[in-house]
């Protein structure tokens, strides 16, 4: 029998985290921020996965809203958004790295690449370092 009083699970840091980013589609934005170089609503939209636009305005909301993502307008084109991780969300990348680890040696349909998964296993710190710098120079 589940206690009521212990219902609200306050302090708990999985709770927590599931709370900033707990569904798949936040995470698949997540992803294609950090190791995909995606940055726009419309390649959101068009990363294979399905997402319907509605879903993806409120995730894309509730990563902002949770200081994840951040938005900007384009300079260039000034009816366009850029979307970008924030400390907070660049903060995410060890967990990410080790649920591509984790997926690359679970998932025998993986489309992890063998030479990512190298540098992931063999330097991981090199490679935590070059991709910061990719989303740097993004």
């Amino acid at each position: 029998m589940v206690d009521k009083k212990k219902q609200n699970w306050a302090g708990c840091p999985i709770r927590f985290g599931m709370s900033q980013f707990g569904d798949k589609w936040s995470f698949l934005i997540i992803r294609d921020l950090m190791f995909k170089g995606r940055k726009y609503y419309s390649e959101f939209l068009e990363a294979g996965e399905g997402i319907s636009t509605n879903i993806l305005a409120s995730r894309l909301a509730d990563l902002e809203h949770n200081g994840i993502v951040s938005k900007r307008q384009d300079a260039v084109k000034r009816s366009k958004n850029i979307y970008s991780l924030t400390e907070k969300g660049i903060a995410l990348m060890p967990m990410m790295l080790a649920m591509i680890d984790w997926a690359e040696r679970y998932d025998d349909q993986t489309e992890v690449p063998a030479e990512f998964a190298r540098k992931l296993r063999q330097t991981p710190e090199a490679l935590q370092k070059e991709l910061l710098n990719l989303l740097e120079n993004n």
